[in-house]
């Protein structure tokens, strides 16, 4: 009943020949690194303020299943193990039909996103920088990233699941390949994932907040699962949402979407309602609660909100034939020889 929220375009590159993909790599001043002369600067500047306050410099997510790969399946394996840690029971077999693409020998960012969807799981990408992955780790997060492993044209692109880090030894903690619990330096898996784009994903049980946040990104990410999911998941993700972000209109606007979706009717307009308290010309939950009570025989009120969304077309001219349609059925209901009884509260 709603607009499709905006997608993030993809960023990615095909490899000639081998259809591997690469990422741009981000500026090193996005990831606060120092040069190559001195290295990159301690784990602890930049793990978050509680966690350096606690003295917890040192942090290993141990209930993380290991999943060792076969050939060239190191997403299938990786994907498997953050499931596997959010509540998900599969494994990489399970997983190879839909993220592994045999033709290239190795499996995409899209699919991998669209498959923890599948299983009703919020998949988030984190900042691609250094306080934002420690984050995720000291909240006992396991980070799925991507890296880059060779060097020159054709590199050796995997993906594992960073499960720890050591910041007294300058070190990461990662489930790779057949190995369990590698330990490796902080220059020498940051130089890898930088080559390899500094691309994370972190895979939630709908509900949970990934510890690094940012509202934008969250909400694309909760619209993505609202998308491809359920709606029970996505409201739960939603909900969440507006819990840490009162004020974002966007977050009201997804609980409100779904909870129509399971004929909750007065949820909906409670978020509705809530969206454009805080943001008086959110079009889109005005022509929505002029949608609800047009349909419930309420038409002061459609007649109302359909007028606050007619005046905020200019920042989302996509909904003015929406906007014209509801205003004709109003036209209509009007017209009728006994007016309709308002049927809510």
């Amino acid at each position: 009943m709603s607009p499709t929220s905006s997608r993030r375009s993809e960023t990615v590159r095909r490899l000639p020949g081998s259809g591997r993909v690469w990422r741009r790599a981000a500026p090193l001043s996005v990831l606060l690194l120092a040069g190559c002369a001195t290295g990159p600067p301690p784990l602890i500047e930049h793990l978050p303020e509680a966690a350096r306050s606690a003295g917890r410099l040192q942090q290993e997510i141990t209930a993380v299943p290991f999943h060792p790969q076969a050939d060239y399946q190191c997403g299938p394996a990786a994907l498997a193990t953050v499931l596997g840690w959010s509540g998900v029971q599969t494994t990489p077999e399970a997983l190879v039909p839909r993220v592994y693409l045999p033709g290239r020998q190795g499996s995409l960012q899209p699919e991998i996103r669209a498959t923890a969807r599948a299983f009703n799981r919020l998949a988030y990408e984190p900042e691609p920088r250094l306080a934002a992955l420690l984050a995720e780790l000291d909240a006992g997060h396991p980070v799925l990233v991507l890296q880059k492993l060779g060097v020159g044209p054709w590199p050796g692109w995997h993906y594992a699941v960073v499960i720890g880090y050591d910041a007294v030894a300058e070190a990461f903690l990662l489930r790779s390949g057949t190995e369990s619990r590698l330990r490796v330096s902080s220059r020498r898996f940051l130089t890898s994932w930088i080559r390899g784009g500094t691309w994370a994903l972190v895979v939630l049980p709908p509900g949970t907040l990934p510890a690094s946040a940012d509202a934008a990104r969250y909400q694309h990410a909760a619209a993505d699962l609202e998308a491809t999911g359920s709606p029970a998941a996505a409201r739960a993700a939603w909900a969440a949402g507006v819990t840490r972000w009162p004020d974002a209109p966007a977050m009201w606007f997804g609980l409100g979407n779904t909870a129509y979706r399971q004929d909750d009717i007065a949820a909906a307009l409670a978020a509705f309602q809530r969206a454009v308290a805080v943001a008086p010309t959110h079009a889109a939950s005005h022509y929505n609660l002029a949608r609800i009570h047009l349909e419930h025989g309420c038409l002061d009120q459609a007649k109302t909100h359909l007028a606050a969304a007619e005046d905020a077309l200019d920042a989302l001219p996509g909904l003015a034939p929406l906007v014209a349609d509801a205003r004709e059925a109003l036209a209509r209901e009007r017209a009728r020889p006994i007016a309709p009884i308002c049927q809510l509260p």
